[in-house]
């Protein structure tokens, strides 16, 4: 009985915890409900059942809402999702790299990829990015470490990005002949 209490206790002071990142999150037009918290709570537990993990001590919730509350593909009417969506990866990511990587350098490489390789989808994120950087650190890169996982995404990147200088210099050679 008494673990029981433990455990609703410290869902209720994780639900909490998520209520009060609304006091920052609003600046950029995302609230959660006390309902949304309560989803998200839920949802939290089923990844590490489903993940079979194990969160001692405060929800990686909250560092996930502050580092991507400012993202330009997370509106209002996807926040719910896109945290559940964003805690479900997170934790498969800390398996699939064997907790060699802390918790900030994952979400640094999680929030700088959604941002810019994969302009907020989820999936590239997930079966692409992370996947390609998962290997690399099993294999036993740790580059990551020195950068906090910033900048790293180049050094796996197997797809060749549009280059603005090199497209303005063929423009200019075809404009010329």
């Amino acid at each position: 009985m008494e673990s029981t209490n433990w455990l609703a206790l410290l869902e209720r002071t994780q639900i909490q915890k998520v209520m009060e990142s609304n006091q920052y999150t609003e600046q950029y037009g995302l609230t959660l409900s006390e309902q949304d918290a309560e989803i998200l709570a839920q949802e939290r537990k089923s990844t590490l059942i489903e993940q079979k993990r194990v969160e001692f001590g405060e929800s990686i919730l909250p560092r996930i809402i502050y580092e991507f509350c400012d993202s330009a593909f997370i509106s209002q009417s996807n926040y719910v999702e896109s945290l559940t969506r964003l805690q479900e990866i997170f934790f498969l990511y800390k398996n699939e790299m064997l907790d060699e990587i802390s918790d900030e350098e994952l979400l640094n490489f999680m929030k700088e990829q959604f941002e810019t390789v994969c302009f907020g989808d989820f999936d590239y994120l997930e079966g692409t990015c992370l996947d390609i950087f998962a290997q690399a650190v099993r294999a036993g890169y740790r580059g990551y470490q020195q950068t906090g996982g910033r900048g790293e995404y180049a050094e796996f990147d197997e797809v060749l990005r549009w280059d603005r200088e090199l497209y303005l210099e063929v423009l200019r050679d075809l404009c010329w002949k």
